[in-house]
């Protein structure tokens, strides 16, 4: 990058803070990522209710995420009990909403969602309302850049605001964009992306408050 990129506010609750994760953190999570994609019948594309396939393929912790429900077991593959959500991972997400928000918050996810995008996968406008908790989304990006989308409230329509993810860069939101439809129309080039033993595409991971007993 020629020009450092700047924290920035994309909406009421909705924030963009590049460069979060340094390079042994993507590293680290690269290695975890590919270890829990390995587990029990692996990382999958979930089917749509119309058949659809999806283009991202996901892993999840802690719940199991299917269109559009959670479960303890993984329901759409092989019912096996879905991967325990670790502890490190919900302190690494306190730490990305205090830096993002500039407060503290009692902040326990209990959910992640994994998606590896290779080069043609994009993920429609959609909410994340599955959750029956209204805590923020903490979104960590490794690996290709992405175009980000993050809409408003109502429709999938206009308004939204784009922006580039990079790898490392966080995304928060919630507070009055929790039910913001977001999403990602394309990959961007992968150009100076850093060495996160990432092959090829990008990492998302979401982390959530499921709200379910």
């Amino acid at each position: 990058m020629l020009f450092p990129r700047e924290r920035r506010v994309l909406a009421p609750g909705a924030v963009h803070v590049p460069d979060w994760l340094d390079l042994d953190q993507q590293r680290r999570l690269v290695v975890a990522c590919r270890e829990w994609a390995g587990e029990g019948p692996g990382i999958r594309a979930a089917v749509l209710p119309n058949g659809g396939r999806m283009t991202v393929r996901a892993v999840c912790l802690g719940w199991h995420w299917y269109p559009y429900r959670y479960s303890r077991t993984r329901d759409d593959q092989d019912g096996s009990p879905v991967t325990a959500f670790p502890e490190w991972l919900g302190d690494l997400g306190r730490t990305a909403l205090a830096d993002a928000y500039g407060e503290h918050r009692d902040y326990h996810p209990d959910i992640a969602l994994i998606n590896h995008y290779d080069a043609d996968a994009r993920m429609g406008l959609h909410r994340d309302g599955d959750e029956a908790a209204p805590d923020p989304v903490v979104s960590l990006s490794i690996g290709a850049p992405c175009l980000f989308r993050l809409g408003n409230t109502e429709t999938r329509g206009r308004p939204w605001t784009d922006v580039e993810l990079h790898s490392g860069d966080l995304v928060v939101f919630g507070d009055e964009s929790r039910l913001a439809y977001h999403g990602v129309p394309k990959l961007l080039p992968a150009v100076d992306v850093p060495d996160t033993g990432l092959a090829a595409g990008r990492l998302n991971i979401t982390l959530r408050v499921s709200g379910l007993r």
